[in-house]
């Protein structure tokens, strides 16, 4: 099954239709992503395959989904440690990282080091709002990414691409391919060079908000709040 895309801009003006005729708050709709990006890991990279998850947390909503899927991922009984390096005084996000400080998970300020022992990635540190170039602290964690053998699972877009023309030419990111990648709620233009598994995630959309921005509603299965899906180029 191919689907649509949407372009970041749209997708900007589609989280703002949600949070407002949807009448979705950003907390429900983080929730509902990181819930998704969850279940397209287990899919992907269940616990018998290892249960040490390393969640690499940007300071937007693209590391907030990190940190829900984080907490879920505990309850599945993985062992996830979070590099969150920017850590903002957002009160939505200090309770989200007070939600996995109370469940004793780990955070890291050395995310090289603990990529020698860690199972798989989350790559949630930028999503569709991202442009321009890389700066520290996530520049380096680009390059590990980019050069490890571990795989990774990128959320809504792999951290350096462009959200409409995919990797960048030269720099971080420009080879970096994860094994997985998870859009939300529709894939964006950047998918048409991805070469891995795909899934979409957000199983919340409304049909009009899908017929307003010319989206498929996957097909989803049971209970499941991820898709494997392919994209239309």
């Amino acid at each position: 099954m191919a689907l649509r895309t949407i372009s970041a801009k749209n997708a900007a003006a589609l989280d703002k239709d949600l949070m407002s005729v949807g009448a979705y708050s950003l907390d429900q709709l983080m929730e509902l992503a990181g819930l998704s990006v969850s279940q397209a890991l287990y899919r992907v990279h269940p616990p018998s395959k290892g249960r040490k998850i390393l969640v690499a947390c940007g300071p937007g909503n693209n590391g907030g989904d990190g940190l829900v899927a984080a907490r879920h991922l505990f309850h599945y009984g993985y062992q996830p440690t979070v590099y969150f390096p920017k850590k903002t005084g957002n009160e939505l996000y200090e309770r989200l990282t007070t939600q996995l400080k109370n469940l004793d998970i780990p955070f890291t300020e050395d995310f090289e080091n603990m990529l020698k022992t860690t199972n798989h990635v989350i790559d949630a540190i930028f999503g569709f709002s991202f442009s321009g170039e890389v700066r520290d602290p996530f520049k380096e964690v680009i390059i590990a990414m980019e050069n490890t053998k571990v795989p990774v699972l990128s959320v809504d877009a792999p951290s350096s691409w462009s959200i409409e023309d995919g990797p960048p030419e030269s720099g971080p990111g420009a080879k970096f391919m994860p094994a997985t990648l998870i859009s939300l709620t529709a894939p964006k233009p950047l998918v048409k060079h991805f070469t891995g598994t795909h899934f979409v995630g957000g199983r919340f959309l409304p049909p009009s908000v899908a017929e307003k921005y010319d989206l498929d509603i996957p097909d989803y299965k049971g209970v499941d709040q991820v898709v494997e899906v392919g994209v239309s180029k």
